[in-house]
């Protein structure tokens, strides 16, 4: 599992049947600032993953990827290897909160 903020969405009308009905977000990865932990900050990467929760665009989620993406009774069909499993409140590292959700 990793956290990653969701930066954009996916729209494809040409693609597997199955696929039909399913929120493709944009998601870039973060990791705790190594300088002084007390933030998070992207890494620069992107993945495509497929929204089982309802997030949405700025917000902090939460990925599984591989067989993991599979395992919700809604991905358990899909063609897919990465999905968001959960909207992120807060982050806490070493005693201290370094990411709480504004919402």
């Amino acid at each position: 599992m990793f956290l990653a903020r969701v930066t954009g969405s996916v729209v494809s009308t040409q693609k597997a049947e199955i696929m039909t009905g399913q929120k493709l977000l944009v998601v870039e990865p973060l990791r705790v600032n190594e300088k002084d932990k007390s933030s998070l900050q992207g890494t620069g990467r992107t993945f495509i993953c497929v929204d089982t929760v309802g997030c949405g665009v700025g917000e902090t989620v939460l990925i599984v990827q591989g067989s993991s993406a599979r395992f919700t009774e809604d991905t358990k069909k899909l063609p897919i290897d990465a999905a968001i499993i959960g909207i992120v409140d807060e982050v806490t590292v070493a005693g201290s909160t370094i990411f709480k959700s504004t919402d």
